[in-house]
């Protein structure tokens, strides 16, 4: 069956990337200038998706503004605002009228990632609640497989359950029939309404994969991180969204003065005025921003029309 409907979780509050998210909010963040919401909707458009929900709490006018302009056509798109915050779970129960009767594609919007959408949801277990897919990942390692496919925990784990815990993508499959085990209008972690069904003995389906490409935007490092991959070309399953990829990666209309030194892992937004000598390396400066002459970023996120007149490293720099 292909993707009919999909959910793109947006209503995060970025605590982890203030102040930049007292700018943009986190699925508009820009990655090597294209809004991350923009490539998810395509990416979805592109695997047969006809139609998206998306949910928004903290600068939900911005990703309504960003959806009535850029959609990608056909793509029908619904922005479905929460003045109060819902969850994971309670966003997905919100939405439960325009999802419908048939299996639904979730993915978080703060994911930048090359896995087939289409094949992962062709892969689902029609007799589970979701299909949730999984990769080893470290970092994130803390859901506990009771069998090869069957989701056995989360968090500690629970008995009889294999030894090795993997991470969740943030991305799922999910079945209409979970929505009913969710109660309307209360804010819900799905996990912990996958743990409620797992313990009821319903099934909870794991999806393993290796070798496809996937980072959240959690951090700014992890958005710095997520550019150096991209213009060093490690991510050749991303390449159709992003043509032409040089280091530096200049949006149109940059001025740059004379002198100015390129390290390594730099990218600058349309209209960036960059003055004599400056030196960046692993860097991405925002649209309009203005870099004055002679200083040095390393490290650093530089938010829409900032003024930077001293050098800097490892920081955020907002107007």
């Amino acid at each position: 069956m292909a993707i009919r409907t999909a959910v793109i979780l947006a209503a995060g509050l970025g605590t982890r990337l203030r102040p930049l998210t007292d700018q943009v909010p986190k699925p508009l963040f820009p990655i090597l200038n294209r809004p991350l919401l923009g490539l998810l909707l395509a990416q979805l458009a592109a695997a047969g998706c006809r139609r998206v929900a998306i949910n928004t709490h903290h600068q939900g006018e911005a990703i309504q503004e960003f959806v009535a302009s850029q959609a990608p056509h056909p793509l029908e798109v619904v922005v479905r605002h929460e003045p109060q915050i819902l969850g994971t779970g309670g966003g997905l129960k919100n939405l439960a009228d325009f999802l419908g009767s048939d299996p639904f594609l979730v993915i978080n919007g703060d994911i930048v990632t090359d896995i087939d959408l289409g094949a992962l949801f062709e892969a689902h277990d029609a007799a589970a609640l979701a299909t949730l897919l999984l990769h080893d990942y470290p970092r994130f390692n803390n859901v506990w497989l009771a069998a090869a496919e069957r989701i056995g925990g989360f968090g500690s784990p629970p008995p009889e359950v294999l030894p090795r815990p993997l991470a969740f993508t943030g991305i799922q499959v999910v079945s209409p029939r979970l929505l009913d085990r969710i109660p309307a209008g209360e804010f819900v972690n799905i996990i912990d309404t996958y743990r409620q069904v797992i313990a009821a003995g319903e099934t909870v389906a794991a999806m393993v994969r290796q070798g496809f490409f996937w980072q959240d935007i959690g951090t700014p490092q992890d958005y710095l991180d997520i550019h150096g991959r991209l213009l060093r070309g490690e991510v050749p399953g991303l390449q159709r969204w992003f043509p032409a990829v040089t280091d530096p990666y200049l949006g149109p209309e940059v001025v740059l003065g004379h002198g100015v030194h390129w390290a390594g892992g730099v990218c600058c937004g349309a209209g960036v005025r960059v003055g004599d000598g400056v030196s960046l390396k692993n860097t991405v400066v925002w649209s309009g921003a203005e870099l004055a002459p002679g200083i040095s970023l390393e490290d650093c996120l530089v938010g829409s029309n900032t003024r930077v007149s001293a050098s800097a490293r490892g920081r955020c720099l907002l107007p």
